[in-house]
């Protein structure tokens, strides 16, 4: 195998690419910044035990594990960064009112989320802490949908969920816990017959309604019915209320509920959300509530958000034209270095044409030239 050849799922993005996915980054964090978010940047890797406290097995299992030449403990390189966001939030910021935060930078997975993704997603996000209100959850849908607008004019789908409803159903089953995890991957996998093998135990009404989740997919009709056909359990009928008060609220998108999306990772507990969009192979942002995740650190309180691969986003998003460069001689005349930084200092792309490579063509597209003219050095049209 040649040296050069790079790991499954693990690819160089080249300079155009490279361009069009660091104008979208910029553009995410200006708008969260606009929105009054405060950016953080987390380390890359950090202990074993402070990236996976609390989050579930499927972030264990999604993290690179390593030991530190150092101390000799385990690391991690991180797969999600939303805990170490929860970490800053508890330890180091530590206030005590509202607190919005943004973070933009590479995680790494141990295997792609599909087959079309990478294992090096450039990952974006923003969290609200400190409010435990549905305002905190519209202005994070808000601000996810105001991120597809601004990068893409293609029609965007919100899928709204809530963890409460299946926990609540969960706990009144009285399964242990790894066959709650079995009924998990059924209901993610859409498998009636094997809900109904794993839950043959549990009360009836339980059984009934835990396969009944499968079919509540579609409009706000769902959540009528939902309402009709589900157990009265503690926390069920306000996460519906809750998400009905949502897709009144949101505006830009076509709103859709799925009662049984479990896709994602376990810290969630209240409501849940995924943006698609047409020409994309999966979700291109999710997030929702999460108010347990700074309890491993010791401080315990609400918490909402979201997180998208910036590198995905930019494969749906609409490619901006290059602006256009001025092209310039190599010298080392005092004038032409002058007029030089003073295009650049202006704003201008200026591309020096090195001697010999006259006839080379770059990324750059240059419809201007710099030359000198009755002892000036002037700029003019190609």
């Amino acid at each position: 195998m040649s040296a050069w050849v790079l790991p499954d799922h693990i690819a160089d993005v080249l300079p155009s690419e490279a361009r069009h996915i660091e104008e979208i980054r910029r553009d995410l964090l200006d708008m969260a910044r606009c929105y009054g978010y405060e950016l953080v940047m987390p380390p890359l890797l950090e202990h074993l035990e402070s990236l996976l406290s609390g989050t579930g097995e499927a972030l264990d299992l999604q993290t690179f594990k390593l030991v530190d030449q150092i101390s000799g403990r385990m690391m991690g390189l991180r797969a999600d960064t939303t805990p170490q966001v929860a970490r800053i939030d508890a330890h180091l910021l530590n206030r005590h009112g509202v607190t919005r935060l943004c973070y933009c930078g590479p995680v790494v997975h141990t295997r792609p989320g599909g087959p079309h993704a990478t294992r090096e997603p450039l990952q974006f996000g923003a969290e609200i802490y400190g409010h435990a209100g549905l305002e905190a959850d519209l202005e994070i849908l808000t601000l996810a949908l105001g991120v597809f607008r601004q990068a893409s004019g293609s029609p965007i789908t919100l899928d709204l969920a809530d963890a409460r409803i299946l926990g609540a159903l969960l706990k009144a089953s009285h399964l242990g816990g790894a066959d709650q995890v079995l009924v998990q991957d059924a209901l993610a996998a859409k498998d009636v017959g094997e809900i109904a093998r794993l839950t043959r135990h549990a009360p009836p009404e339980i059984c009934a309604a835990l396969q009944y989740l499968v079919h509540c997919y579609g409009d706000a009709t769902v959540l009528e019915q939902a309402r009709r056909t589900l157990p009265d359990l503690p926390g069920i009928a306000q996460a519906l209320d809750q998400l009905e008060w949502l897709g009144r609220h949101v505006e830009g998108a076509s709103v859709t509920f799925d009662l049984a999306d479990l896709r994602g990772y376990a810290y969630y507990t209240g409501m849940r959300f995924a943006l698609y969009s047409p020409g994309a192979h999966d979700a291109l942002a999710r997030g929702g509530r999460y108010d347990e995740v700074g309890s491993v650190f010791g401080r315990k309180r609400p918490a909402v958000g979201f997180s998208l691969d910036v590198k995905a986003l930019a494969s749906v998003a609409t490619l901006r034209s290059v602006r256009a460069a001025v092209r310039a001689p190599w010298g080392e005349a005092a004038e032409l270095r002058a007029a030089i930084a003073a295009l650049r200092k202006q704003g201008e792309t200026v591309v020096c044409v090195l001697p010999g490579h006259e006839s080379e063509v770059d990324e750059f597209d240059c419809d201007r030239e710099l030359l000198r003219v009755a002892g000036q050095w002037i700029v003019q049209a190609l």
